[in-house]
């Protein structure tokens, strides 16, 4: 009857013992009846219980293989792998049931072959075991006879009993990944548990071959042999074990450092990563900060703000240059400095880079020459300021201010204005003195309340501030995105256009070809430079153009309008398209008048958010 060697159920037919274990153990978890492994397939299950547990209960039974030629009454049934027969053998006072190991040889006829059957006791408890391997006589017969275990065997079995539940510990616990070879052969593993359990089978096999050699021999020798001391030598090291298994606990210490060590190195190597990503930040953050405060000491440089000296040092420093190019005689060059000092100490322009009468020219000169134009309009006289060695490079808006103001003292509304217009450094204080009576904190905090002694930039809010303190009635627009294709700006354009033209048709319905108007120039800013709006062309296709005096012209080029014979050439670099003007943002100072005290007063408090018009 075959016997299920999960259960040890005996069923009556093969189709049954199919039925037992495909509804009894394949439906459900397998478990191994000697140590705590579930959870595998029927194939893996006898494998292991095969392989794992064959040590075990070869030591409980002790069996010793002899040959014999005579059958016995009890029967034990053994199953060739090649055929499904089985063969009874009289086994007499045998109370447990073994199972051959695939890996057990067995000698039939002189031939060796692996028993994988299956061995029935006569009582009704059974047990699956592991025999150990058997002999087979010339004529067949195979006898067991089991020998009592001796003391010697119950400390081998112990001994085996703590490296199993050792090894059941090993197998519950966390994978560890790894590469770990085989110092037995050339085997590599991925896991140090799977490589112990492949050096316990080398082991195995050599305690096996071990005990049959000792078993085959006489008992002189096998008394001989017992008290013989054996010696394992570790393949890692060279210390030398007096068993087995102390040489595996050996190993297993070899195998758990190295993997400590290895755990270790990666736990360094995360260190050490962090710290050179610390030091990559930390480089990092100061080359930023460097690149941040030399663009910061650029931005100072090129708006004047990095104390490099304002107009009475830059003055003295381009003297000194042309003294020593022999450009300047030494004589010319104190008295050049004699004069800027008394004209700083008076505030008073000295009036060396102006040029005047230029309004009248141009009227005369389009009067005569200006057969493209439909109309021109332009504005009040205004002297022109060229900028001079003192204040090259960054005093375009004082001198627009200048030129703004010598328009405006020429109109009788506009009395209450200094008489004479200031020198640069009297107009850095100027605006100094509105922002100490609170115009303008914004623009305040950006200089760092100072201009005098520098070569600051200033902008339509600061000379919006001046005339506001001297109660002229201002108007700041901004054009701050283009209007037109290819970034221009036609609704400036028409802004310039509608303040002339407005304030002449208010005079006269019939206007002239050419208009000279009553009204200021209008301050014109856009980043790196400004320039003051004179006049406005209309052509005869429609087309407007502006007029523009250029604080960067010098005044002898400025004096070629004067004369009817250079006029035009002039006229052309003063002319300034549509096309001409594409910077992305313009802004514009115009002057409309006077203001009341309430006016003033509510104007100084408005300045704290000062806001400009903007159009579109």
């Amino acid at each position: 009857m075959p016997v299920c060697d999960i259960c040890c159920e005996e069923l009556p037919s093969e189709a049954e013992m199919r039925t037992h274990l495909f509804l009894s153990h394949m439906d459900n978890v397998l478990a191994c009846p000697f140590c705590s492994l579930s959870g595998v397939s029927y194939n893996e299950l006898s494998f292991h219980i095969n392989t794992t547990h064959i040590d075990k209960d070869c030591q409980d039974t002790k069996t010793t293989v002899v040959d014999s030629g005579q059958k016995n009454s009890n029967d034990w049934t053994v199953q060739s792998p090649n055929s499904t027969k089985t063969s009874n053998v009289n086994v007499k006072n045998m109370d447990k049931v073994s199972q051959a190991s695939p890996q057990s040889p067995s000698q039939v006829n002189g031939m060796a072959y692996p028993i994988t059957g299956t061995c029935l006791s006569q009582g009704t408890s059974t047990s699956l075991k592991s025999s150990p391997p058997a002999a087979a006589t010339a004529s067949g017969a195979i006898k067991l006879v089991r020998t009592t275990p001796t003391s010697s065997n119950k400390v081998s079995r112990e001994r085996e009993d703590g490296r199993r539940k050792s090894k059941q510990k090993r197998l519950a616990s966390p994978i560890k990944e790894g590469c770990f070879s085989c110092p037995m052969c050339s085997l590599v593993c991925k896991d140090c548990f799977i490589l112990q359990e492949h050096v316990e089978l080398h082991l195995q096999d050599q305690d096996a071959a071990e005990g049959a050699g000792s078993e085959a021999g006489t008992s002189t020798e096998a008394s001989s042999t017992s008290n013989a001391v054996m010696h394992y030598e570790c393949p890692m090291c060279s210390l030398s074990c007096s068993s087995s298994s102390s040489l595996q606990e050996h190993v297993e210490l070899h195998l758990e450092y190295g993997s400590a060590s290895a755990t270790g190195h990666s736990s360094e190597d995360l260190t050490l990563a962090r710290k050179l990503q610390e030091e990559e930040e930390q480089k990092w953050r100061e080359a930023e900060t460097r690149r941040e405060a030399e663009d910061f000491k650029k931005l100072q440089k090129q708006f004047g703000l990095d104390n490099s000296g304002g107009y009475r040092k830059q003055m003295e420093r381009n003297m000194e240059r042309a003294v020593s190019r022999g450009q300047m005689v030494p004589a010319e060059f104190h008295r050049k400095k004699a004069e800027m000092l008394e004209s700083l100490a008076s505030g008073v322009d000295d009036g060396r880079s102006k040029t005047s009468g230029l309004m009248e020219a141009l009227c005369r000169y389009y009067q005569k020459y200006a057969s493209d134009c439909a109309h021109v309009w332009l504005c009040a006289e205004t002297d022109h300021y060229s900028s001079s060695e003192g204040d090259k490079g960054w005093g375009c808006g004082y001198r627009n201010f200048q030129m703004l103001l010598s328009s405006l003292h020429r109109m009788e509304q506009y009395n209450l204005l200094p008489v004479s217009v200031p020198s640069i450094p009297r107009v850095q204080a100027l605006i100094e003195e509105v922002w100490g009576q609170g115009t303008d904190p914004q623009g305040a905090s950006h200089f760092n309340h100072r201009l005098k002694g520098t070569q600051a930039w200033i902008g339509a809010t600061e000379i919006y501030a001046v005339l506001t303190s001297f109660s002229v009635k201002a108007r700041i627009v901004d054009f701050h995105k283009p209007t037109g294709p290819g970034d221009t700006h036609p609704r400036l354009f028409e802004w310039v256009k509608q303040y002339f033209s407005h304030s002449a048709s208010r005079v006269a319905r019939l206007t002239p070809k050419v208009e000279q108007t009553t009204l200021p120039p209008v301050y014109l800013q856009h980043q790196g430079h400004s320039r003051s709006i004179v006049g406005v062309e209309q052509k005869v296709n429609g087309n407007l153009c502006l007029l523009l005096f250029d604080p960067g012209c010098a005044p002898r080029e400025m004096r070629r309008v004067l004369s009817q014979d250079t006029a035009a050439t002039m006229v052309r670099r003063m002319r300034k398209f549509s096309g001409g003007l594409k910077h992305r943002q313009y802004q514009v100072v115009a002057v409309e008048g006077l203001l009341t005290p309430e006016e003033k007063r509510s104007r100084i408090l408005n300045s704290r958010t000062l806001c400009a018009e903007k159009i579109p």
